[in-house]
């Protein structure tokens, strides 16, 4: 688990955060091993910010991965920082009840399935 916390750790330094100054870095390892990692990328209109999570899985999707494990989202806060509910959504779609790790950069985790954080989801079950 180490290796994934540690590239969230990493891809957090790529963040592009200049208005809030908040940070966050995620790496999403798919069922062969490989890690895909994201950063917040902020805009100044805010809406057009895209969070790490989403990030890190499009860019997995857009290389051809389909099927995945877990993540690890790593944020710069005493509490640590679950995903956003656009996260969840996107989260829960592309990758179900994966395992979520949550990290700060003092070396706290915590470890959860989506169920725990998303417990009703909306999904192509409803469509």
């Amino acid at each position: 688990m180490n290796n994934i916390v540690e590239a969230a750790l990493a891809a957090r330094e790529n963040a592009h955060a200049p208005f809030s100054k908040f940070r966050v870095g995620a790496a999403l390892e798919d069922e062969t091993g490989r890690i895909f990692t994201g950063c917040n990328v902020e805009n100044a209109t805010y809406g057009l910010t895209i969070c790490a999570e989403r990030v890190a899985v499009f860019k997995a999707i857009s290389e051809g991965a389909r099927t995945f494990k877990r993540i690890a989202v790593a944020a710069d806060t005493d509490i640590l920082t679950p995903p956003c509910g656009a996260c969840r959504q996107i989260l829960w779609e592309f990758c179900g009840d994966i395992e979520l790790v949550l990290v700060n950069l003092k070396g706290k985790t915590e470890t959860l399935r989506m169920k725990d954080i998303f417990p009703r989801p909306f999904d192509e079950s409803f469509l």
